[in-house]
């Protein structure tokens, strides 16, 4: 099971074998945002309290395309199963 705070590898899609950390979990649509996973660009307008411009952050990806490779959760497994 994914969880906030684990790593995870990329499976498919133009950022394939890439890893990072979870940052946000989404599960009524099953989609995860991983940092430094997925970038896209945002147009911002200016307001009285922030700069307008073009501004990159992280996006959903579906967690069907992630897979969990993070030690902890695998040792975790593994004493489990002796």
């Amino acid at each position: 099971m994914i969880k906030k705070g684990l790593k995870v590898r990329v499976l498919t899609g133009r950022d394939k074998k890439k890893e990072g950390e979870v940052i946000e979990i989404d599960r009524p649509n099953n989609r995860a945002k991983v940092q430094g996973i997925n970038i896209v660009k945002k147009h911002v307008k200016t307001t009285k309290e922030k700069k307008g411009g073009i501004i990159s952050k992280e996006s959903f990806i579906h967690i069907s395309n992630l897979k969990l490779i993070d030690e902890k959760a695998k040792t975790k497994k593994t004493e489990a199963k002796k």
